[in-house]
């Protein structure tokens, strides 16, 4: 049987306030052309369906699309809520969707496999939906379900229970942070490392693999245990991260085989870091023209209307940060202790300049132009 895993398609996200679902579109087309290419059996969405609880309304349209397409293209389909998702809105469109896709979203399910039979016999899916310690601790009243990691760990017994009494393959898939994981800033806003969030690795033994959500670059946290990443760059963070999914493949004893299929970046993300007028004209930038752009400018001064002016060579910049690359020797006073330092008003200009431009003060010009101005403050008094 040949799988694929997939997650964290996040549909109706945006990236830096730009609308982001034609690009989904063409990438989730791409990954049903694979899905008809290599002859998947079943594709396992592995929750974060999408972004938000109250999804835009063009985000429904475009998840029936993209399910429908990688049935016909051959392959049955279970998917699973995460902490992004309403498990209430996506669980509605179960008993709408035909044969073949099965929606995962009541924890009360777990431990009830969706079962896929091939030459070899039953493979048996469990689907896990995102589990929020608080509104599950029900299921379990014998137990103490303080964290993530409690939930699953009580959630994966009941999967190695079933699986045992049916016999067979199995297959689980979950949406949590497991231990093991190296978290690229940015990439996920939920995740608490170092916490009680943290899912031990050892609570998934048992299925012959295990597709996991949540963290938006591909990792291999043993060789059945792994994350697919999102099909899209949603943050600059995960500008390097390739997009893809795991073809996974089992025989007749198990887990046979791993690959990676990488998926079409529509626009690739990259970081440009220079002094503005560099960026404005330097050759070496030229292939980010068409790229998503996050824009650092060294220069010690903030430049005006930085974004409109970047965009007239880099239609595509999303991000602009001053990040000036000279500092001034730090002496360890603070700005009020400079203030009441100064002897002269060109002293206080130059304090308030190292105070805002961090710790570069006035330059030679700028010294002649602020004499000036006081100059012409004194003279503009003695005449009044």
């Amino acid at each position: 049987m040949r799988i694929l895993h997939t997650s964290d398609w996040h549909i109706g996200r945006t990236f830096h306030g730009h609308a982001t679902l034609d690009a989904l579109r063409g990438v989730l087309d791409a990954l049903a052309a694979q899905v008809r290419e290599h002859r998947v059996d079943l594709v396992l969405v592995a929750g974060d369906v999408f972004d938000s609880s109250a999804p835009p309304a063009a985000a429904y349209p475009l998840l029936t699309d993209a399910l429908v397409a990688i049935r016909d293209a051959g392959a049955r389909v279970v998917v699973t809520s995460g902490n992004h998702d309403s498990a209430a809105r996506l669980g509605f469109l179960s008993p709408l969707l035909r044969e073949g896709i099965h929606v995962v979203t009541d924890p009360a399910t777990i431990g009830e496999p969706v079962t896929i039979a091939d030459a070899h016999g039953p493979v048996h899916v469990y689907g896990i939906p995102f589990l929020e310690p608080a509104l599950v601790r029900h299921l379990w009243p014998e137990a103490a379900v303080r964290s993530q990691h409690d939930a699953l760990v009580l959630a994966m017994e009941r999967v190695r229970a079933d699986a045992a009494a049916r016999g067979g393959r199995s297959l689980a898939v979950a949406h949590c942070f497991a231990a093991g994981v190296e978290p690229t800033p940015g990439l996920e806003r939920d995740i608490q490392q170092g916490g009680l969030d943290v899912v031990a690795l050892s609570a998934f033994d048992g299925p012959d693999y295990v597709a996991l959500g949540h963290i938006h670059g591909r990792q291999q946290l043993s060789e059945r245990v792994r994350y697919a990443g999102a099909p899209l760059h949603y943050s600059f963070g995960e500008g390097d991260k390739p997009r893809g999914s795991w073809l996974v493949e089992l025989d007749a004893e198990g887990l046979a085989s791993v690959e990676w299929l990488a998926l079409p970046v529509p626009r690739p993300l990259v970081t440009l870091r220079g002094a503005f007028a560099e960026l404005l004209a330097d050759p070496r930038f030229t292939d980010a023209e068409a790229a998503w752009v996050s824009a650092e400018y060294t220069d010690a001064t903030p430049e005006l209307d930085a974004m409109r002016r970047l965009q007239e060579r880099f239609p595509w910049c999303a991000r602009v940060e001053h990040a000036p690359m000279r500092r001034g020797a730090d002496d360890g006073r603070t700005y009020a202790g400079r203030v009441r330092a100064a002897r002269t008003d060109a002293e206080l200009f130059d304090a308030f300049l190292v105070h805002v431009r961090e710790g570069e003060g006035a330059s030679e010009s700028e010294r002649v132009l602020i004499h000036e101005v006081i100059a012409d403050e004194v003279i503009a008094e003695v005449r009044a």
